[in-house]
């Protein structure tokens, strides 16, 4: 083989960056969808641990990805630094979208009840507020209005359980009540769960005193 076509061969490192490139592009599409902000090439070498010369080449990878009329998004280069924008096209329908009502979040007070629902469902309302210590009606409520929890039957002191519902799950995307969050970290028996339910009833009524 001539030295010219050895030349025109493509070296080992070459070869691995051109491997590495779409992957590179991948992570550097997902932080400029991440970023409120726009990222420069800087930040985004520092946060992939790759040279600015390879995040260059994958911009201009994402570049020719979202050029005008491929996709509903655009990459666009704004006060030194690349993001991600919707594209002309859509703003029209953008702005209907965003225009609607939106709900508001939720409050410290609703977020802890959602929680002893969430963990300890069926629960009832007096449940609720010996845990917490201070009067759950409120944000029982608002969670009933909003549509986060529902109605579970009646205890066998007449007073009303909840439960989460369908919504809840879609809301914090869980695809079922096995995927929250193991607050415990150990499996606990029957006997463990009903030892942790009184020391919270204990912790609420303690800190209403």
């Amino acid at each position: 083989m001539s030295d010219a076509a050895d030349a025109r061969k493509p070296s080992g490192a070459a070869v691995e960056h051109e491997a590495e490139l779409p992957s590179l592009a991948r992570t550097v599409e997902a932080l400029l969808f991440l970023s409120a902000d726009p990222l420069s090439p800087a930040e985004l070498a520092d946060a992939t641990e790759a040279g600015e010369g390879a995040v260059l080449a994958a911009l201009a990878v994402l570049a020719e990805q979202y050029a005008p009329g491929r996709r509903g998004l655009r990459l666009r280069e704004l006060g030194g630094g690349w993001t991600l924008a919707s594209d002309p096209s859509t703003e029209d329908a953008a702005r209907r979208l965003l225009s609607r009502p939106r709900a508001s979040t939720l409050t410290p007070a609703q977020a802890e009840t959602l929680a002893i629902v969430a963990y300890m469902q069926p629960v009832s309302r007096p449940e609720i507020t010996r845990i917490r210590g201070v009067s759950a009606d409120s944000a029982t409520a608002t969670l009933l209005e909003r549509g986060l929890i529902e109605e579970a039957g009646s205890s066998q002191f007449g007073a009303v359980l909840y439960r989460t519902n369908s919504h809840f799950l879609k809301l914090f995307g869980l695809r079922s009540l096995e995927e929250l969050p193991d607050v415990a970290r150990w499996d606990a028996s029957p006997d463990e769960q009903a030892e942790l339910r009184e020391r919270l009833l204990r912790a609420g009524e303690a800190r209403a005193s």
